[in-house]
C-alpha cells in the first residue's frame, strides 16, 4: 500500500470571475502544500463558476477560460507550488468538429490536472445531465476518455459529477483501468434530502469501481441554485472515511493508504467506449510515510430544518454579495412570511444591512403592526412606518374601486412604496411570497410580488411555519432572543386586505393544500393519482385549476433559492398558454 495525502477543497466560485476564482485556487493550493498534500482537487468548473449557462456558447468566454487555465498552471509553478498536482474544473472546447445538433464551437464541461507549470492532462465530462435544472446537452459535447493520473505510485481515475450519477461509463472504467482511487469533482445543486441520496450514490459507485472514492463538491450559491458541499470519501466497501460540513467552505485533508499501481496497468478502450488516457506524474511512492497525520473527520449531516434554513441563507447571501448589492428592503406586515424573510436576511447579511417598512392600511390590525415593530426590535434591523392610507384614499377617490380590485390596490401601493424607497436609497427589495401562494396564484402582480429576489419562493407555507419555529428554538437554546414574534407564528395567516380576512377564506388548510401541491407540482402526479391518495375530489379539482391558471403570474416572479425537487424556475417549464386541464 502507498500513502497518498489528498486535499479536497470545498469552496464557492462566482460565475465569470476568472481572476477571483483563480486566486481562490492558488490560496487553497498553498494551504494544501503547507499541510503536506500530494494531490489537490477543486470542484467542477471552479475556474469559471457553475453553471455558466449560455456563456458556454460564447467563444470569447471559452477562450478566456482556456487562457486562464494555462495562466493558472504557470502561476502555481511561479509561486513554488508546481510540483503539487492540482485538479481544476473549467470550460473547454473539443478539437473535434461538432456533429449536427451539437452546440456550435463544441464547448465542454472539463477538468484539468495542473503540474509543473503545465496542463498535464485534460478531460471532459462524459455523462451530460439533461433534466431538472440541467441543460448540458444544449451547451456541451461529451468527453470520450478515461483519465488516469499516477501520483506517488497510485493510479487515480478522474470523473466529473454526472459521471457518477449515471450508470456505466467512468465508474466501471475506473475498475477496468486498475485505479486505486476514483476522484470525482462536482457542482451538484442542493435539494432537500439529497445528502442521503448522495451518500448512498457514492457508496454504490465505490463498490462498483472497487476502490476508494472521493467526491469533492462545491458550496455557495448561484442565482436560483444553492450548493451545499457535503464532500465525501468512502472506501471500496462504501464505509465513510471522511465527510465535510454542509454549507461551509473548507479543505478536507485525508491520509489514504492505497494499492500500488500495477506495472502492467491496462490501456486501450474500456467500458462505454472510453479510451484510457494515462499520465505518470510521480511514479515513486512516499518514502517512509510514518503514522497517519490526517485520519479524516466525519461531520454528521444537518437535521432537515436546519439544512433547509441554511440553504436559504446561503442562497440569499450569495445573491446579494455576488451581485454587488449592499442592503435589502422588506415590507413587514407582521405576518409569518415577511417575518421569516427578515430573519433569513439578518442571518445572511447582518441586521445593519436589512431595512424593514411597515405599510399599514385601514384594514391592518393593531396586533399586526405591533408584530412588525416587535420583529424589528428583536432582530435589530432598520425600521420605519409608511402609511398607505392617504395614497389609498386618493386612488379610491379617482377610481372608485370595489371588491378584489380594491383589495389588490393596497398590495400594489405597498409594492410601489417599496420600489420607490429602493430606487431612492439603493436597497434591493425581497419578495416574501411562499411556494404555496405562488402555486395557486394567491399574490398580486406588481404588489407583493415585486422584488429582486424571493428567498422563500420554493418553501411551502407549512414549512415556513416549521422553519420559523426551528429558528426561534435555536435562538432560545443559545440564550438569544428568538427573532420571530410568537404571535406571528400562532395567529391565522391573513393578507388583511378586508375586514376579518383570513387565508382559509380562499384556500384549503395549508397542510392539505401543501400535500396536494407537493404531488402535483413536485412529483407531476395527475388528478387521478392524487385522488387515489385519499384527497377530497372537489378540493383537488379546485387546487389544480388554481395552479394551472397562475402560470402567467409565476413567470413574472423574481428568482429565489431552489430547495425542492422541483421549484418554480428552470426545472419546471410549462406553457403559459395551454387549454390542457386535468379532468374533473
Amino acid at each position: 500500500m502507498h500513502r497518498l495525502r489528498l486535499a479536497l477543497n470545498q469552496i464557492d466560485a462566482t460565475v465569470g470571475d476568472l481572476h477571483g476564482n483563480a486566486d481562490a485556487v492558488v490560496h487553497r493550493t498553498r494551504e494544501a502544500a503547507e499541510r503536506g498534500a500530494h494531490l489537490v482537487a477543486f470542484p467542477e468548473m471552479i475556474l469559471t463558476g457553475y453553471p455558466v449557462e449560455d456563456l458556454a456558447l460564447r467563444s470569447s468566454f471559452v477562450e478566456a477560460s482556456r487562457s486562464a487555465l494555462v495562466a493558472l498552471a504557470a502561476r502555481l509553478a511561479d509561486e513554488g507550488l508546481g510540483d503539487l498536482p492540482v485538479v481544476v474544473g473549467y470550460l473547454d472546447r473539443s478539437s473535434a468538429q461538432p456533429r449536427y445538433g451539437q452546440p456550435a464551437g463544441a464547448p465542454q464541461n472539463a477538468a484539468a490536472v495542473l503540474h509543473r507549470g503545465e496542463v498535464a492532462l485534460s478531460f471532459a465530462k462524459h455523462h451530460l445531465p439533461n433534466y431538472g435544472v440541467f441543460d448540458e446537452f444544449r451547451y456541451f459535447v461529451p468527453g470520450d476518455t478515461m483519465p488516469v493520473i499516477r501520483v506517488r505510485g497510485v493510479d487515480v481515475a478522474l470523473a466529473i459529477c454526472e459521471d457518477l450519477w449515471q450508470e456505466g461509463g467512468r465508474v466501471p472504467a475506473a475498475r477496468a483501468a486498475g485505479a486505486g482511487l476514483l476522484l470525482s469533482v462536482n457542482a451538484s445543486p442542493y435539494e432537500r434530502e439529497k445528502d442521503d441520496t448522495r451518500l448512498e450514490l457514492v457508496r454504490k459507485r465505490a463498490q462498483e469501481a472497487g476502490c476508494v472514492t472521493a467526491y469533492v463538491a462545491m458550496t455557495g450559491g448561484q442565482d436560483e441554485l444553492v450548493f451545499d458541499g457535503d464532500t465525501i470519501v468512502v472506501d471500496a466497501s462504501g464505509a465513510v472515511l471522511a465527510r465535510a460540513p454542509q454549507f461551509a467552505e473548507t479543505q478536507l485533508v485525508l491520509d489514504l493508504d492505497l494499492p500500488a499501481a500495477a506495472a502492467d496497468a491496462p490501456n486501450g478502450v474500456v467500458d462505454d467506449g472510453l479510451r484510457i488516457d494515462r499520465v505518470v506524474l510521480s511514479g515513486e511512492p512516499v518514502a517512509e510515510p510514518g503514522p497517519v497525520e490526517y485520519p479524516g473527520t466525519i461531520v454528521p449531516p444537518l437535521d432537515d430544518d436546519e439544512e433547509v434554513y441554511r440553504a436559504l441563507v446561503t442562497g440569499l447571501r450569495a445573491y446579494v454579495r455576488k451581485n454587488g448589492f449592499r442592503s435589502v428592503l422588506i415590507g413587514l406586515s407582521g405576518g409569518i412570511d415577511s417575518a421569516l424573510t427578515a430573519a433569513l436576511a439578518v442571518d445572511a447579511i447582518g441586521a445593519e444591512h436589512v431595512y424593514g417598512v411597515s405599510m399599514p392600511s385601514k384594514y391592518s390590525s393593531e396586533h399586526s403592526k405591533d408584530d412588525a415593530a416587535e420583529l424589528a426590535r428583536r432582530t435589530g434591523l432598520h425600521y420605519r412606518t409608511v402609511s398607505i392610507a392617504p395614497m389609498f384614499d386618493a386612488y379610491m377617490g379617482q377610481l372608485g374601486l370595489t371588491g378584489l380590485a380594491e383589495e389588490n390596490l393596497q398590495s400594489r401601493l405597498r409594492g410601489t412604496t417599496l420600489m420607490a424607497v429602493s430606487n431612492q436609497e439603493g436597497q434591493i427589495v425581497l419578495a416574501p411570497g411562499n411556494k404555496s401562494e405562488l402555486a395557486v396564484g394567491y399574490s398580486t402582480l406588481y404588489g407583493d410580488s415585486v422584488g429582486a429576489y424571493g428567498p422563500i419562493k420554493d418553501v411551502y407555507k407549512s414549512t415556513v411555519f416549521r422553519l420559523a419555529r426551528w429558528r426561534n428554538k435555536v435562538a432560545a437554546e443559545r440564550g438569544e432572543t428568538p427573532p420571530i414574534p410568537e404571535n406571528s407564528v400562532t395567529k391565522p395567516p391573513s393578507a388583511e386586505l378586508r375586514p376579518g380576512q383570513v387565508d382559509t377564506d380562499s384556500l384549503p388548510d395549508y397542510d392539505v393544500l401543501d400535500a396536494i401541491l407537493a404531488r402535483y407540482v413536485d412529483r407531476d402526479e395527475g388528478r387521478e393519482e392524487i385522488l387515489a391518495a385519499g384527497f377530497d375530489a372537489d378540493t383537488v379539482t379546485r387546487v389544480l385549476r388554481l395552479v394551472d391558471n397562475a402560470e402567467y403570474k409565476r413567470r413574472q416572479y423574481p428568482p429565489g433559492p431552489k430547495i425542492s425537487a422541483k421549484g418554480f424556475g428552470k426545472d419546471r417549464r410549462l406553457p403559459i398558454t395551454s387549454r390542457w386541464r386535468e379532468s374533473g
